[in-house]
């Protein structure tokens, strides 16, 4: 990546930020296992606290599984559902066995309900489902026998985001493009003294999550060592901080919200801090970015291959998403697709290497649709808008109902449409609101009649979204609308009424605890 304005020889009166030149040669990911493989043999690869693998253990047991997937069917062009509990090697030696065998994986997290986990396979098309069991179980007739490797036009993996109308969407990615980010990314952290054996990479995202890809090949793509941390104890927050210092990892990869819990003197170790998935606050970067360590934003939708620009944050200036990483093209406009003056806000447009592709093909054509005005014949609207600068771009928000929240994109629309499944609801909308504490909470507003019953609601929400799509229930007597008719999710009540008041009169230190604790 160029992290100057004149090496990426942008148009200075105009946001574009073309990098697309820049990629890297095509390869798989496999690719880089091997060459990683041939170069560090003997270096830690894996380590989940009872199994530790170095690379070449990795690659025999990697290919072990392959042939495995192999004789039961699974090759070049298959897609493979994997579902195995968080914190183990034996999740990341399946991914890597799948991709080894030729086919693409299909990530849902285990701590899913079983609803969602059909759902993504469904629409999918899966061949066949790694979940911990003894053999892959296989969902299709058997078409190969053999290993077969991957070529840089085959799909690497198939990562589902939230959906505006209830549905997930599922996302294909090349090896192509996977293995051009983790070049990409290769040649833009740590230049003075690179990861390579001896730095351990935490590896605490959920795998349905695309960050997650971001985390094994910052190790795999060095001869750094991967080590997962189980998703019980990534969520308890506070308590990863000191898990990192005792398991001596050098690199992480997360979102500020869970990076704010931390205990600085927990992170002494840590040389490189990347965040993203939502905004940083100013004040995280001020105070993690020390002497010792690079600290990064980086911004990118699942559909453009994880990362698409990024910003080493200094703690000093506004923070920024960045310039493109190379291979990637970066445009913003206006909504007649002109490119914006440098200063002027408008909507990022991204294309390049990255590019990826929807399993729905009218929703690809949609939201892929070329980009006259630069000649671009295939590019993603993101929907993002930012303020174009030289310096790089700054995030201003979003043109739609899309959010993120705790790194993870999410579409209103999707949990509006299970709220008002419930029974009992009449209406019902979601919104995320921030907490007195800067925590951001997801709100799901229900206008309720007979038959509704909060318990039973949050059961079923429970058992048909991911945890992070369920949100915390308020009834209300009505929906505000604008002018057009649609929701107006700003006008939803916040705060939220409290529970009543105690009987019994508080002292003043009682008083100013129960304030505290209920904001």
């Amino acid at each position: 990546m160029r992290t100057d304005s004149a090496d990426l020889g942008f148009r200075t009166a105009s946001a574009v930020y073309p990098a697309g030149v820049l990629a890297a040669p095509p390869r798989t990911l496999i690719d880089i296992l091997d060459e990683t493989t041939r170069r560090h043999p003997g270096a830690p690869a894996l380590d989940d606290g009872a199994v530790c693998l170095d690379y070449r253990s990795l690659r025999a047991e990697v290919g072990r599984v392959a042939a495995e997937l192999a004789a039961a069917g699974v090759g070049r062009g298959s897609r493979v559902g994997v579902r195995i509990a968080s914190g183990t090697a034996e999740l990341y030696v399946s991914i890597l066995a799948v991709l080894a065998a030729g086919a693409a994986y299909v990530p849902v997290d285990a701590d899913d309900p079983d609803e969602r986990a059909e759902l993504v396979f469904a629409e999918a098309a899966v061949d066949a489902v790694l979940d911990g069991g003894p053999v892959p179980r296989v969902r299709r007739a058997a078409t190969a026998a053999t290993p077969e490797r991957p070529t840089p036009d085959d799909d690497a993996w198939i990562i589902f985001t939230s959906g505006s109308t209830g549905r997930p969407k599922g996302v294909a990615v090349t090896h192509r493009s996977a293995a051009a980010f983790a070049d990409a990314e290769a040649g833009l952290f740590l230049q003075e003294r690179p990861l390579g054996p001896g730095d351990r990479v935490l590896a605490g995202l959920s795998v349905a999550f695309d960050a997650s890809c971001e985390e094994m090949w910052l190790a795999w793509r060095h001869g750094a060592c991967l080590v997962p941390a189980p998703r019980a104890l990534v969520r308890t927050g506070m308590d990863l901080a000191p898990w990192l210092a005792g398991q001596g990892v050098t690199a992480v990869s997360t979102v500020p919200t869970l990076a704010a819990l931390w205990p600085a003197a927990h992170l002494d170790g840590i040389r490189l801090l990347i965040f993203g998935g939502e905004a940083c606050p100013p004040e995280l970067a001020e105070r993690l970015a020390v002497p010792g360590r690079e600290v990064w934003n980086t911004y990118g939708p699942t559909e453009a291959t994880v990362v698409a620009s990024a910003a080493r944050l200094t703690g000093e200036g506004p923070v920024r998403i960045g310039l493109p990483l190379d291979g990637w093209d970066l445009a913003v406009v206006d909504g007649a697709g002109e490119p914006v003056a440098m200063g002027e806000t408008g909507e990022l447009i991204i294309g390049g290497v990255g590019l990826a592709r929807y399993l729905d093909p009218a929703k690809d054509a949609e939201k892929y649709a070329p980009l006259p005005s630069l000649g671009w014949a295939r590019a993603y609207r993101s929907g993002d808008l930012v303020r174009a600068e030289p310096e790089g771009l700054v995030f201003a928000g979003r043109a739609d109902d899309q959010v993120k929240l705790g790194g993870r994109r999410i579409e209103l629309g999707e949990v509006d449409a299970a709220l008002n499944a419930l029974p009992g609801v009449t209406g019902a909308a979601a919104a995320v609101r921030t907490a007195g504490g800067g925590h951001q909470v997801l709100v799901g507003y229900v206008v309720t009649g007979p038959g509704f019953d909060a318990g039973r609601a949050r059961e079923l929400l429970a058992g048909s979204l991911p945890a992070a799509l369920v949100p915390r229930l308020a009834p209300v007597d009505a929906l505000p609308t604008r002018t057009s008719g649609k929701i107006d999710r700003d006008a939803l009540p916040w705060p939220l009424d409290g529970p009543a008041p105690a009987d019994t009169a508080l002292t003043p230190a009682e008083a100013l605890l129960a304030a505290q604790w209920t904001e």
